[in-house]
């Protein structure tokens, strides 16, 4: 309908699309069929509307080898003048948490993608979950790109009022200018949710005179239609084609053009410097500030701090070749966590470290050493005290001494799998709505992971209750404990027992040894009461390693010890995916159906085991769900022993 009056207004529209690397094929088909494909099928019917359009590279890789023809259609809107394309760190990186070659490095690959493939030279990028830190300017810059977007509520922590953001401002750093956009809240809950005459009304209550002022909406492509019920709404039911049809009735003072245009057309509002910041979703999912996820998930900094450790080996090496695996382990899905399920889905973790471990493999292939055995001694997780990483040529083992002296990492190069990407148990706000829920309540769960343990989840039979256990430490390898006369398997998994001592928080003082027969990593810590040493051991080429224990009565007294070692696997084995527990043995095997590795145990003194599965409770856009995480195993010894005395024993771990 038209306005009635003089009125005019600008309207851009820019629309994000992603997959994480490591997504489920199915996933992305899905995806492609219900959003990608159908957006722009619907956008070429109306050649009047204008769309900034960003896919990231993981996407891109996707569509490049499954779906060609998704490319020749981006390439015709671009000819036809209908279409910007927008570019980004190409794996979809949280730009901040990434060191600046490599922010520079994926950006210009995703730049390269879009030319090479589209025709178009792009001139904005997308910024991943918006997380914006000021000095973010000087590297767009030197990108050699002109704008980016961030939420309206970026500009509200400047101080800026409602009517202060419809148009762009610029920023800078170190004399390096870059534009900033506001994304309009007020539209992206509109569209695609409420109806186009909503949304035309609320842009003609903004429209001025002069037409200068600019509405921009900046959101997931995913809404319109992979969402849950979007798609019958958006499309079946013709929302999408409602919107579009209204924009074109009302082109006589809507004025829909891309983001460069606006900038061509109008002058920037002001400079501004915004704060750290992201949605406020996301400012409220990490606590004010998005690094504080590298504090609220030590998985997650390990994972991230892994990342660094390989960046700065590959940017030693000058060698191009492991780029872009690392650029893929970059991707940001399983760094975090908020209403998706990130970093508690263990397939886009396992993702990250099969790329770290990919990048790692081949700059081993590009050192000329004759010796395998290789060891770094430095503070990969950044808590003050140095960390070690063992290799054989066949495994890479990362041993924390601050964090009970266990094993963070076990990467087994032959599947480029890390064995120990496991996930602790840990409260999260959302975990409220399950409080007070009995046998006979119900609560909206949805299941992840093989299906012959996630069934979905029957509350009258089950209260979801059980399964909100929490653990005190992360859930690595070689971890030491001593219990009470009264413990049981029931009570170690859901960590009701009485630990005595504290020995799997408490640093251990590290020293290494190498030598052509191997690599040993002897650890010790004690209380005023014991002593506990363990040797760690691996042997040139072996995927194998051995840890030696011995253990001291520092007291003056007989002690009367039940020492357990827990070590925490990213395995499935349908026999220890329930509780249980096992009679004294001098071996144990692990047959992991996931990825086609078998673990066996052998002790020197028998020892008995309890094991369990790890599994979470996280949120998600479906509702709760219940994750299979990994294996927690504890083999476990009884003995006494006399002042000044030490027990010993040894576990040798071969994977095949």
């Amino acid at each position: 309908m038209p306005n009635g009056s003089n009125n005019k207004i600008n309207l851009i529209l820019i629309i994000h699309c992603h997959q994480p690397v490591g997504n489920f094929d199915g996933v992305f088909e899905e995806a492609y069929n219900k959003s990608y494909l159908s957006f722009v099928q619907v956008l070429e019917k109306h050649p009047k509307i204008k769309a900034a359009l960003h896919y990231s590279g993981c996407l891109l890789d996707w569509i490049k080898e499954k779906r060609p023809e998704f490319l020749d259609i981006l390439k015709r809107l671009v000819k036809k003048g209908q279409v910007e394309m927008v570019s980004g760190g190409y794996y979809e990186p949280i730009l901040p948490l990434i060191p600046d070659r490599d922010k520079l490095g994926q950006i210009k690959m995703h730049s390269d993608f879009i030319r090479q493939h589209t025709g178009f030279e792009p001139k904005g990028i997308w910024l991943a979950e918006r997380v914006w830190e000021p000095y973010l300017a000087r590297i767009f810059s030197q990108a050699g790109l002109k704008y980016t977007l961030v939420d309206d509520s970026h500009f509200e922590l400047a101080g800026k009022k409602a009517d202060e953001i419809l148009g762009y401002y610029l920023t800078e750093e170190e004399g390096h200018t870059v534009a900033i956009f506001p994304s309009s809240k007020k539209l992206r809950y509109n569209l695609p949710f409420k109806l186009a005459s909503e949304t035309i009304n609320y842009l003609r209550s903004q429209a001025t005179p002069d037409g200068s002022r600019v509405v921009t909406f900046g959101d997931d492509g995913e809404k319109f239609g992979l969402w849950p019920k979007t798609y019958k709404w958006v499309y079946e039911e013709g929302w999408l084609e409602s919107f579009f049809k209204a924009l074109e009735d009302n082109s006589d003072w809507i004025n829909v053009l891309w983001p460069s245009e606006y900038m061509e057309k109008y002058a920037p509002m002001g400079r501004i410097y915004l704060p750290c910041a992201s949605y406020p979703e996301m400012l409220e999912w990490s606590g004010g500030y998005f690094r504080n996820f590298l504090v609220k998930y030590p998985e997650a900094n390990w994972m991230q701090k892994r990342m660094f450790y390989i960046s700065d080996k590959v940017a030693d090496s000058g060698s191009k070749k492991p780029l872009a695996a690392l650029y893929r382990a970059q991707c940001n899905c399983a760094y975090w966590h908020g209403v998706f399920g990130g970093l508690y889905l263990h397939h886009l973790r396992a993702a990250v470290y099969r790329n770290l471990i990919e990048a790692d493999k081949i700059l081993a292939g590009l050192e000329k050493s004759k010796s395998p055995l290789k060891v770094n001694i430095k503070d990969i997780d950044k808590d003050g005290t140095d960390d070690v990483i063992a290799e054989n040529g066949s495994l890479a083992v990362c041993i924390n001494p601050r964090e009970g002296g266990s094993v963070a990492e076990i990467d087994y190069w032959d599947k480029s799998l890390n064995l120990v990407n496991t996930l602790a148990r840990r409260p999260e706000a959302y975990h409220k709505k399950l409080q007070g829920l009995n046998s006979g309540a119900s609560a909206p769960v949805k299941t992840n992971g093989i299906a012959s343990i996630h069934d979905a989840i029957n509350v009258k039979e089950k209260n979801l209750n059980e399964l909100l256990n929490y653990d005190w430490h992360r859930k690595t390898c070689f971890l030491d404990h001593f219990f009470s006369s009264g413990a049981n398997a029931s009570d170690f998994s859901k960590v009701k027992f009485a630990d005595l001592g504290g020995f799997a928080v408490r640093p251990y003082k590290c020293e290494v040894t190498k030598s052509s027969a191997g690599i040993t990593v002897l650890l010790e810590s004690a209380t005023a009461d014991i002593q506990v040493e363990k040797a760690i051991k691996i042997e040139p080429k072996k995927t194998a390693l051995s840890v030696s224990y011995k253990i001291r009565n520092i007291s003056a007294r007989k002690a009367d010890l039940w020492f357990g070692s827990e070590s925490n696997f990213s395995l499935w084995d349908k026999a220890l995916v329930r509780p249980g527990e096992s009679a004294a043995a001098d071996s144990f095997k692990v047959r992991d159906e996931w990825f086609g590795v078998l673990l066996e145990y052998s002790f020197d003194k028998a020892a008995g085991a309890w094991f369990y599965p790890i599994e979470t409770v996280s949120d998600s856009e479906g509702g709760l769900e219940r994750t299979f995480q990994g294996l927690c195993l504890l083999f476990h010894w009884r003995f006494s022993l006399d002042p000044k005395q030490a027990w010993g024993g040894n576990i040798s771990l071969g994977i095949k």
